[in-house]
């Protein structure tokens, strides 16, 4: 399943746009609006993997470190049928508990003439087999091409396998990794970012993806569903275009819960309401649905401090990057004891983007959610943003009866349209005009004609006031760029005429 649902390619724009808002204190992404993730029903809806199980750690893996790696050696013989020579060799070119993955390779899928016609038991070609699958999909790192010996002990018994929650322990591990991706230093992200990508893709309409014709509901993931777009040369590096669309987004133009309507029963799987941390082997993460609610159809409050590590080294590159988290074992075994109280999960919504009114000034307070304007927010750009807010939710729902009861045409009930319609309200109560100012003003002379010698004023520039004397009035100046000439014209007017 998940060799059929990843992407070839991951798109550098969409990847780099959304890490660059990841917050590690509270695994979440942070745009103007509020706070939004990737939750344990994303995994499960988008991938078709169990999020639910035994944990994905192995137990006193200690023991396998030592300088001579022989506990480690004997592991790799034993489970994928090789000799202890072979297993020796492999471990040490490798330069710890890891092996090569073209090596790893080589065990189900010998190179063409060779003369290696033996091959190990049907179990160790499976083990095999897995182990590369899952170090190419769900734990990818970012060297390429070594895998954990750690993986290997989990696939020891290969009836036990679909029993552990593989999507809890990549959603830990893919938040880990977008932490340490948000360092100045680092340049590389590791983790699944098909599982990012496509959760892109199903809660932002972005155009960066198209519906996939093929993709058949209730069968495939719902990653399948989407087919990326062919990137160009012209856009394969460039995050502005995604930096200024999320700067300038609504809440109501997110679909926060993409999957209402393809719930078997319609109720949101009880899991994602998990209240605790994650793990994959070390790395343990916090899951906070209290922050995302209306990911889940609830009205989003204000939520409790996230949780807080047991020890924290944020440094400016991967090396210098560790976090620590508490993680009992009991408390995720028996994760129905541990979930979101009623109180705190609060009242369905009635529309999927609703908060409460005290939500939104707390988030602006406390968060920096825009990424090219780094202004500090008061108290009256707040209260500004949520009238502007709630005036366009206004104005949508007003186009939306319009259009139900035929009073205006569809294409005016737009959401372009009530923005518009919101813009101009705002613009009208604080005395500013309707629309762009394309005019400027420039000074006159004391007989009241245009002084043409004065430079011109940039339409960008704060428009400053000049006197006039008498009852003079200021001429009104074009500050459009001059024409630009070509061809003949530009020769007629720039070739010298020949001395005679």
């Amino acid at each position: 399943m998940l060799i059929g649902c990843s992407y070839r390619k991951a798109n550098k724009k969409v990847i780099s746009g959304f890490v660059e808002r990841w917050q590690p204190k509270t695994n979440t992404f942070h745009l103007p609006f509020g706070e939004i993730s990737i939750s344990l029903e994303d995994v499960s809806m988008l991938l078709k993997i169990p999020v639910t199980g035994k944990v994905v750690a192995v137990e006193n893996f200690a023991r396998y470190i030592d300088e001579s790696h022989s506990d480690a050696i004997k592991l790799v013989s034993k489970l994928l049928g090789v000799s202890i020579k072979d297993a020796d060799d492999e471990v040490n070119i490798s330069k710890g508990l890891t092996v090569r993955k073209c090596w790893l390779k080589s065990r189900w899928c010998p190179k063409a003439g060779s003369r290696n016609t033996t091959y190990p038991p049907v179990e160790c070609i499976a083990r095999a087999y897995l182990l590369y699958l899952l170090s190419c999909t769900l734990f990818a790192d970012k060297s390429g091409y070594r895998v954990s010996i750690a993986l290997l002990k989990l696939l020891e018994d290969l009836t036990d396998v679909g029993n552990y929650a593989w999507g809890a322990a990549e959603l830990a591990y893919l938040y880990r990794h977008s932490g340490s991706a948000t360092r100045v230093q680092v340049s590389q992200i590791a983790g699944y970012l098909t599982l990012l990508e496509g959760w892109v893709y199903e809660h932002f309409k972005l155009g960066l993806a198209t519906p996939n014709a093929k993709y058949m509901d209730y069968v495939q993931p719902r990653v399948c569903r989407w087919v990326q777009k062919h990137e160009t040369v012209m856009n394969i590096d460039k995050v502005g275009f995604i930096r200024r669309i999320l700067d300038g987004l609504r809440p109501s133009e997110v679909t926060w819960d993409p999957y209402v309507n393809h719930r078997g029963n319609g109720v949101v799987h009880a899991i994602a309401f998990y209240s605790g941390t994650l793990k994959y082997m070390d790395v343990v993460e916090p899951y906070h649905p209290e922050r995302v609610l209306r990911q889940f159809g609830h009205v989003q409050s204000i939520p409790d401090p996230p949780y807080r590590p047991l020890e924290a080294h944020r440094g400016p590159s991967a090396l210098k990057y560790s976090v620590k988290y508490g993680f009992q074992a009991d408390n995720w075994e028996r994760w129905r004891n541990h979930l979101l109280a009623p109180e705190v999960r609060g009242e369905k919504a009635e529309f999927e983007f609703l908060a409460t009114p005290d939500y939104l000034p707390w988030f602006l307070k406390v968060s920096h959610p825009l990424i090219t304007n780094s202004r500090y927010f008061d108290d009256d750009m707040v209260a500004t943003t949520i009238a502007d807010n709630e005036l366009l939710e206004h104005n949508r729902r007003a186009l939306d009866a319009a259009l139900r009861w035929k009073l205006l045409p569809p294409e005016l009930c737009t959401l372009e349209f009530a923005r518009q319609m919101a813009s101009d309200v705002v613009n009208f109560l604080s005395g500013r005009s309707f629309g762009p100012t394309t005019t400027t003003t420039a000074p006159t002379t004391a007989t009241g004609t245009t002084d043409t010698s004065a430079p011109r004023q940039s339409q960008h520039n704060n428009t400053s006031t000049h006197s006039t004397p008498g009852n003079a009035q200021p001429a009104m100046v074009d500050a459009r760029p001059p024409k630009r000439m070509h061809g003949k014209e530009y020769q007629r007017k720039n070739l010298k005429k020949p001395k005679e």
